[in-house]
């Protein structure tokens, strides 16, 4: 029990005997904050909610209630003082205690984590690029939010499953197989395959504006497709084969993997089962020629399931998808990172599910999230993120030429690292629903609400480790610790700020909101660089506190990695 609640229980055997009123702890525990300032207390309870059916006022319960809390705690060793702030009671923790008791779990290699999913098994649908296209800076957000998601959950026990719903299907592929007979380039294909293809589908688009057969052309090459003719096949193929090869080049630079690059073609086959089930159901109507599950009683538009010539759409093989992965996963709840402009099509599919008969559509969840603006473009059109990651990376080399005692070797290594941490770490420290801009200049800041702030923060923790084992030996145990010496008002905020990081990991989860631990991670490399530039030596002539603060060092630094781990930002070791 963390001592929020443990408080939380003693005030709510208080409220029952000094009132006669019931109190559930859980809503105790829920309505406690920190009081403004840390000489205040730890941990304050506030008395508003009980005014009215007290007659009382906040302040009067708030004496009574601090009083009896004195008496009620006087043998709990875990709370030093007890007392009434105005229409609070605000308790400090006993020190010496508390940090013991937090320095023990937070040096745990699974601090943060829980089972609360054991034996629960939980879908992620994020990345999904385009076959043929280069991975365009539109699908970073989707990639590094579930991959975050993913490393969340996982770390509260459940086991996750990843799906990439690759774009592999539809008519811009009969386009781009016209494209390559009339223009395409083995020699380019062979130097540079992605780009080369996309080449060929703006020159084709372009084409089509001056003269209009281009589209037939290229829906007679997708019905082609359609039908199975093996050259149609042959070509889709190699423009998949080449555009995973692509793709993975992209994730093993993010270090994003996935268990599954399921695209829409995989459930191709999977289309006519589900259109059968939904008109047996009584949902299908005719719409204009077309076929619709009507769903105005939810004030939602038609969702169009078949055009007038029988083709397939998105929500045809999101229908598919859902009820394929619900039977050959067993997730009992699928969580769609996909842009907040897909909201209503999630609203639509989910809805059909519901009206289908299938309870579990319930657990599907749609986790939006707003734009990338004021990043300029390719050609005006897509915007690679090779090319900015490559950027990314120029300009940490820069910064990394001013750094002695670092190989060329290093350098390349740790820009790649800086910039990775940059990208993923901007991203994530904003509420995911929120648009931003893409700034190099604030992204790439050493001093800054950064990722490789963040990095180096992290570096600098491991550079007083080594200080230490320089001057004492071997890094400090547990046993070897006197918490007693830990009394600095800034080393107990520092344990302080330890403590929080299980809540915080919950709240990211229960929130799909990686955000959470990106604001936690801030703060705690704010904590330690106060106590850093305070004038505490965190190594000096005085083993016995040198080995009680760098013990506190070390729980940092790891709570700091186990952190920037779950956004997934790298971990240099040196900057």
């Amino acid at each position: 029990m963390n001592l929020r609640d443990r408080f939380a229980a003693h005030v709510a055997v208080a409220l029952a005997r000094t009132f006669g009123v019931e109190a559930d702890p859980s809503e105790v525990s829920a309505q406690m904050s920190r009081p403004p300032k840390p000489e205040l207390g730890d941990v304050a309870y506030p008395c508003f909610a009980w005014a009215k059916a007290l007659r009382q006022s906040p302040a009067a319960i708030a004496s009574r209630l601090a009083s009896a809390l004195v008496t009620d705690m006087a043998s709990d060793d875990a709370f030093a003082q007890v007392e009434a702030a105005g229409p609070y009671v605000n308790v400090r923790f006993a020190r010496a205690w508390y940090v013991r008791r937090v320095l023990e779990a937070a040096s745990a290699p699974g601090y943060g984590g829980s089972m609360e999913g054991s034996g629960r098994v939980i879908g992620i649908d994020s990345s999904a690029p385009n076959i043929a296209k280069p991975f365009g800076i539109g699908h970073l957000r989707s990639t590094v939010i579930g991959h975050s998601l993913r490393r969340i959950h996982e770390a509260l026990g459940y086991r996750v499953v990843s799906v990439n719903h690759l774009g592999d299907w539809g008519t811009q592929f009969g386009k781009l197989m016209h494209a390559f007979e009339l223009w395409g380039d083995e020699a380019e294909m062979e130097a540079a395959p992605i780009r080369h293809l996309y080449d060929l589908y703006v020159r084709f688009h372009a084409a089509a504006k001056e003269d209009p057969s281009m589209d037939e052309a290229g829906r007679a090459w997708f019905r082609r497709l359609e039908q199975g003719d093996p050259h149609a096949q042959a070509y889709w193929e190699r423009f998949r084969t080449l555009s995973l090869r692509e793709f993975q080049r992209m994730y093993d630079r993010l270090g994003v993997s996935f268990d599954h690059d399921w695209g829409e073609a995989f459930y191709n086959d999977k289309l006519d089962a589900v259109i059968g089930d939904l008109r047996s159901a009584g949902l299908l109507q005719e719409s204009e020629g077309a076929q619709v599950v009507p769903l105005e009683d939810l004030q939602l538009p038609p969702c169009l399931i078949l055009k007038q010539d029988g083709a397939s759409l998105y929500a045809t093989r999101d229908l598919a998808a859902a009820r394929w992965r619900r039977e050959a996963l067993g997730a009992e709840r699928f969580l769609y990172v996909v842009g907040a402009a897909q909201a209503v099509h999630f609203q639509q599919v989910f809805a059909v599910l519901e009206r289908m008969g299938y309870p579990w559509a319930k657990e599907l969840v749609h986790v939006p999230f707003g734009m990338i603006l004021g990043i300029s473009t390719r050609k005006g059109t897509l915007v690679f993120l090779e090319d900015v990651l490559d950027r990314g990376k120029a300009l940490a080399l820069e910064v990394l030429e001013t750094r002695e005692g670092l190989s060329a070797e290093e350098r390349d290594t740790i820009a790649e690292q800086v910039a990775v941490g940059a990208i993923v770490f901007y991203d994530l420290m904003r509420d995911r629903l929120r648009d931003y801009e893409f700034n190099w200049e604030l992204m790439l800041d050493w001093h800054g609400r950064t990722g490789p702030y963040l990095q180096y923060t992290h570096v600098r923790l491991a550079s007083v480790e080594r200080t230490f084992e320089g001057r004492f030996g071997a890094l400090p145990t547990q046993e070897s610790v006197d918490p007693a010496l830990l009394q600095e008002d800034a080393v107990y905020a520092l344990v302080g700020t330890l403590a929080r990081f299980p809540e915080v990991v919950a709240e990211a989860a229960r929130q799909l909101q990686p955000v959470e631990i990106a604001r936690y991670l801030l703060d705690l490399a704010e904590a330690f660089n106060t106590l850093y530039s305070s004038g505490v030596r965190l190594v000096g002539e005085d083993e016995a506190m040198s080995r009680a603060r760098i013990y506190v060092v070390g729980c940092v630094r790891q709570v700091l990695a186990r952190g920037l781990t779950l956004l997934g930002v790298p971990l240099p070791e040196r900057m």
